[in-house]
């Protein structure tokens, strides 16, 4: 991944990040406010269409392959969540790659503590990554017609890589993760911004998760 130097779509707000911000920008990453549900979305959506489509028909002038995360969020390594449709609108083939962190003091996907902190103590442990860069997948006609049997048919594709990173099939979301993060913290945060209030009724899924 890295020898491409590849773009991707991440939130708004890692423009702000100290290092990864600045660099993201020279990469012509595209931008989005994960919560909105406005036409600013499927724009977003519309830009990595054209895009795949256009490296697939070679008419992209040599522009950065694009690096998508079809799950939308990060986990514990243990699991694949379910995958978001839009990187699948094209009905382009796609290279899927399989990310495995080594075991360490601080992982990478902690959400739960400011983003300065976590840098550092990162920047103050060893850490390993190993990218699996799996057979390209060549949609069939049928996927090419519809983006979410495509993407969970990829999805499926890479559970079956288990000699390479053991994961499991969750049907768990960006949701509850949030709502889990909000009982960790012990404190309530406005729902205008996604997540739940502590004493609020919580997905299913994470009530189950935590009995």
């Amino acid at each position: 991944m890295s020898r491409s130097f590849p773009s991707f779509v991440a939130r708004a707000s890692t423009k702000n990040l100290l290092w990864v911000g600045l660099i993201s920008q020279h990469m012509d990453c595209l931008f989005v406010e994960r919560e909105m549900k406005s036409a600013n979305t499927q724009g977003v959506s519309g830009k990595v269409k054209e895009r795949m489509q256009a490296a697939a028909e070679g008419t992209d002038g040599g522009a950065r392959p694009m690096l998508l995360f079809p799950e939308g969020t990060t986990t514990n390594g243990e699991y694949l969540l379910p995958f978001k449709s839009g990187a699948f609108l094209a009905g382009a083939p796609v290279q899927p790659v399989l990310i495995r962190y080594g075991k360490g003091r601080v992982s990478p996907a902690w959400e739960s503590i400011d983003i300065k902190r976590q840098i550092f103590l990162m920047m103050c442990s060893t850490h390993s990554v190993t990218a699996y860069e799996l057979p390209v997948y060549v949609p069939s006609q049928d996927e090419q017609k519809d983006a979410l049997l495509y993407a969970n048919n990829v999805r499926e594709y890479m559970l079956g890589f288990q000699n390479y990173v053991p994961l499991r099939s969750s049907d768990s979301r960006l949701q509850d993760k949030r709502a889990y993060h909000t009982i960790v913290l012990g404190q309530g945060h406005d729902v205008k911004k996604g997540l739940l209030p502590v004493e609020g009724r919580l997905p299913s899924r994470v009530n189950q998760k935590l009995q």
